[in-house]
């Protein structure tokens, strides 16, 4: 019987780096299951808001329970309201426990996985096969982010977004409960001057790279 090939990467970067897109073409190209971290703290902040923004700890638990990858997938959870709500309740010690019970189990469940967040090669995955750190100017950043929301058709400007990143850095960077840290061993991914075919050689390039050492051993 064949041996199950097991491999494991850990996704770590601020808003508008890359590493929500990075992490879904290494996904679709290794066939790895993918999980956005990231979600599971807007899904919570959906159940929330349409609870008329009342939660306890009983609240989250129930949630935290109800989760599945299609819940995570079927929902818009990008809303502004569920932006700013996700943001303040993943400094909660307690949801963030209850989100990396499920994280653990995800990562159980499947032999090839990728989790992108801020604390996963820190906090989830801290023996990860590889662990990558996505980093950008806060200038291309908000470019990035002002022309989705423009998708969106709406009505922010360039300053508005830049500052909303920053302010969104510096808490996610001094944050008490599992703050951004580049965790020794990561491979940095900086994105700035990269183009969307640029990064997805260089990320290619990279697992291929890993995965081969884990398979055959270092030549």
């Amino acid at each position: 019987m064949k041996r199950k090939f097991n491999f494991s990467i850990a996704v770590d970067g601020s808003s508008a780096s890359g590493k929500s897109t990075g992490s879904s073409y290494i996904a679709r190209t290794f066939n790895f299951n993918l999980l956005s971290s990231g979600k599971l703290y807007r899904y919570l902040a959906f159940k929330i808001i349409n609870n008329k923004y009342k939660y306890n700890n009983k609240f989250i638990k129930k949630i935290s329970k109800s989760i599945t990858i299609k819940k995570l997938n079927k929902i818009e959870l990008y809303q502004p309201d569920v932006t700013k709500l996700a943001s303040s309740i993943a400094q909660k010690k307690y949801v963030r426990n209850y989100l990396k019970k499920f994280q653990i189990d995800f990562i159980k469940h499947n032999n090839k996985v990728i989790i992108e967040g801020r604390d996963i090669a820190s906090k989830i995955m801290p023996n990860a096969d590889l662990k990558i750190f996505f980093k950008c100017s806060l200038n291309e950043k908000a470019k990035r982010r002002l022309k989705e929301f423009k998708k969106l058709n709406s009505s922010i400007n360039l300053k508005e977004v830049k500052k909303a990143l920053k302010l969104r850095d510096f808490h996610d960077k001094n944050r008490k409960e599992s703050p951004l840290l580049f965790t020794k061993g990561a491979v940095l991914v900086d994105t700035t001057k990269l183009n969307l075919t640029q990064m997805r050689v260089k990320l290619k390039n990279l697992v291929k790279k890993e995965i081969n050492k884990k398979k055959y051993g270092s030549l």
